[in-house]
């Protein structure tokens, strides 16, 4: 797979803080990439160095084979970033916004109003594309700022936050859109403390913390790094003892409850003849399995 992220020992480091160590990372072309982290990880130092914001200290850093320093044109108009925060004149109005941004790439004033539409119409913006950017609702603000990030086709999309603040119908249409996106090949990067967001989106996923990645794996991989699913069962009465037909399981009796803690080697149907041989008398069954939420708290506090 083509890279479209490289990153090589990157190191940044401020006066009196060390906020990346030696950060070795790959992202391939058309993949939806996830960094997660605590507060103060060194996700958004990443981004800046990504994008030309700020300078690194050490390592290499390149974009589809173009390095960010000595390649900066040719890098930085590959790339398309939404930052945390709102950076657009609040005076001026969503359709400007996107007009003047695409000059600053070289796009021809003839064909902004069509791509401008096109970003709009997508975004459901269009109604919205004369008034006045403080007028928005912030989630409106967030759409104009992806759709500026899009108006010159970047091939790589740097989503910072994308969703903070917004309502919930508000960000599962976000959601829909940028996985649209990733389909039709560009590649994604996204830090979010939104974790559901993550694992409903993401591919891959990097964990870092204190400036190093304590984590990188498939999203699923990720899900089982801690036992994996929970199986509850409600009895019609209290048990004495946890039956010998079960007791091989990692099993937690409390009186009318029995609650399993599956393994990767458990197989489910072989653990139901088994509840069905112990002769239970089931009132209810309930499943539950890892969410990303777990596995990253369990990381950062390792």
């Amino acid at each position: 797979m083509t890279e479209a992220i490289t990153l090589k020992n990157l190191k940044k480091e401020y006066k009196n803080v060390s906020a990346l160590h030696d950060l070795t990372l790959s992202i391939g072309q058309g993949e939806f990439f996830g960094l997660l982290g605590p507060n103060g990880a060194g996700k958004t130092t990443t981004i800046n160095i990504l994008t030309g914001l700020c300078n690194k200290t050490s390592g290499s850093v390149s974009l589809f084979g173009k390095d960010v320093v000595s390649d900066y044109e040719e890098a930085r108009a590959l790339i398309g970033l939404v930052p945390q925060e709102f950076n657009m004149d609040f005076f001026e109005k969503a359709y400007n916004v996107l007009y003047f941004n695409a000059g600053y790439f070289g796009i021809p004033r003839s064909e902004r109003a069509a791509k401008i539409e096109r970003l709009f119409r997508d975004l459901d913006l269009w109604e919205k594309r004369n008034s006045p950017v403080r007028e928005l609702s912030g989630g409106m603000k967030r759409k104009v700022m992806i759709a500026r990030a899009l108006i010159h086709q970047p091939k790589i999309l740097i989503l910072d936050e994308p969703t903070a603040g917004v309502d919930v119908e508000t960000r599962k249409s976000l959601w829909s859109y940028l996985e649209k996106l990733n389909k039709e090949g560009i590649t994604i990067l996204l830090t979010t403390h939104y974790i559901e967001e993550a694992e409903a989106l993401c591919q891959r996923i990097a964990v870092i913390n204190k400036g190093r990645i304590v984590a990188l794996d498939s999203t699923q991989k990720l899900l089982h790094l801690l036992e994996g699913e929970t199986l509850t069962l409600h009895l019609e009465k209290p048990l004495a003892k946890i039956p010998k037909a079960l007791a091989h399981y990692t099993v937690v009796l409390n009186q009318n409850t029995l609650t399993f803690s599956l393994k990767p080697k458990d197989s489910l149907s072989q653990l139901l003849a088994d509840v069905t041989s112990a002769r239970l008398s089931i009132v209810k069954l309930e499943t539950t399995q890892n969410k990303l939420e777990d596995v990253f708290l369990h990381l950062t506090k390792k």
